[in-house]
């Protein structure tokens, strides 16, 4: 929703409705032309140097497809021929902190944290034809002044709080205040998305902090917020992007009263979001996330996790966690304990992603990234532990979200993805049996050719997928 923040900001300022424009990339020669005097560019990980991003180009090599489609856009047709300024700003900004790599790309000028504030000058030079600062730092945005967006979101997502405050190392989010919106202003954000057919997807670093008190959660407040919006006309279902294990295992009554609010559970109906395990060491915890385990401690880590997936799973949610390999001072200790703990949860519906650690918010300048050559017998037994995880409740999630939803064509997808999960599995065995565990020699071998790793279902679903979108 970033990027209709900031066309409401210009438009709040001043800037007529018909000189801002926001137009997907593949349809920018239909709104680029010789007007167009500034182009501004929301990015989450335009270098493909995030987590997520860069864990998987370094298991199956190749550039990320983030930067592939950055660089596209920067070199579109119409953008080369009429040469707009360029601005970029987003959660990916600090990747082009770099001069030399903005002057590569034919950048002008970074917008590197919130925007709203700062965007409007720096439109105003562009129009101007006055030098653009190359970059720029934004200020934080009161709840107040946040601008309502004019125009639906991708996937109707509506910010409801912005920041986190709990102070992960690792992480941007935690270091900016925490602000959460009004009522009547989320309200009038769900209208926009409804009118284009949308359903409101919540959005926060943790949904169930909504006017938290500090880091202790206000049940009434969430409660306030979710029967509201449920209740708005026309609103048949809510989505939800983040919510904590910390939240959760503090307030079990909450998550079932948001369960009875939703009518999860029904038909077999459950609700999804993003959540962070990070790790089952209390003591990584304790030295680079102690906010995160709020209002419990540390050593508390592993039953909080817990204990949060099984009020989670009673209450027909469904987590998609993260975990973090290669904090700084792991130990081979804290990857057992990790590693106990996944498999503790192996009974509940959900997805565990490993990923590696990229060295950005309170880490940059101070530890390394992780990467595939770093990776030991037991980071790869870790890895190995969370897709075995995932890949056996694969086909649960086939069964219910593609035959639910896709009719003849998700069958089909179901039988391309069910082979596609026992190739995974048959690859996890050779890394166990073949390879003892030594992931990285593995990878050599599968990129040298000396290995089949199976890329036929993977083209298959692609097309399919291709086919699906068209």
């Amino acid at each position: 929703c970033g990027t209709r923040k900031i066309e409401a900001a210009l438009l709040n300022h001043g800037f007529k409705r018909e000189d801002v424009i926001v137009a997907h990339p593949e349809h920018l020669e239909k709104v680029v032309g010789s007007n167009t005097n500034v182009i501004g560019v929301t990015e989450n990980d335009p270098l493909g140097m995030g987590p997520a991003t860069s864990t998987f180009t370094q298991l199956f090599c190749g550039e990320a497809y983030m930067a592939v489609k950055f660089k596209e856009l920067l070199n579109n047709p119409a953008i080369q021929r009429y040469k707009p300024k360029i601005v970029v700003g987003g959660a990916g900004a600090w990747q082009l902190e770099d001069r030399e790599i903005r002057n590569r790309l034919g950048i002008d000028c970074v917008v590197i944290g919130e925007g709203e504030k700062v965007v409007s000058s720096i439109f105003e030079k562009a129009l101007n034809g006055e030098p653009l600062p190359e970059v720029v730092y934004g200020e934080v945005v009161p709840e107040n002044d946040i601008p309502l967006i004019r125009e639906p979101t991708i996937d109707g997502i509506i910010e409801i709080a912005r920041g986190c405050g709990r102070g992960c190392d690792f992480c941007v989010p935690t270091l900016q205040r925490y602000r959460c919106l009004s009522i009547d202003h989320i309200l009038k954000e769900v209208e926009v998305n409804l009118r284009a057919g949308r359903r409101p997807l919540l959005h926060a670093e943790d949904v169930l902090r909504y006017k938290a008190k500090g880091l202790e959660v206000n049940k009434e407040a969430v409660i306030n917020l979710f029967k509201t919006v449920k209740n708005y006309p026309g609103v048949e279902s809510v989505g939800i992007s983040h919510f904590a294990l910390s939240s959760v295992a503090s307030a079990p009554d909450l998550v079932e009263e948001i369960s009875n609010i939703l009518d999860l559970g029904k038909e077999g109906g459950w609700l999804s979001g993003q959540t962070g395990i990070e790790t089952g060491s209390p003591q990584l915890i304790k030295d680079h996330m102690m906010g995160k385990c709020k209002p419990f401690k540390p050593e508390d880590w592993p039953c909080v996790v817990m204990n949060a997936f099984e009020i989670l799973s009673e209450n027909s949610w469904v987590p998609c966690a993260t975990l973090i390999i290669g904090l700084p001072g792991e130990t081979e200790k804290d990857i057992d304990l990790t590693i106990d703990l996944i498999e503790e949860l192996r009974t509940f519906k959900s997805l565990i992603v490993p990923l590696f650690l990229v060295s950005e918010g309170g880490l940059k300048g101070r530890a390394e990234s992780f990467t595939v050559e770093k990776m030991t017998p037991k980071h790869s037994e870790l890895f190995l532990k969370c897709w075995e995880h995932n890949l056996d409740w694969g086909d649960t999630f086939l069964k219910e979200y593609f035959i639910t939803k896709g009719g003849g064509k998700g069958y089909g997808l179901r039988v391309v993805f069910s082979y596609a999960i026992k190739q995974g599995k048959r690859l996890i065995h050779m890394c166990q049996n073949d390879y003892e565990y030594n992931l990285p020699a593995m990878i050599n071998d599968a990129r040298n050719g000396k290995i089949n790793v199976a890329p036929l279902p993977i083209r298959i679903i692609y097309r399919l997928l291709r086919s699906k979108s068209s």
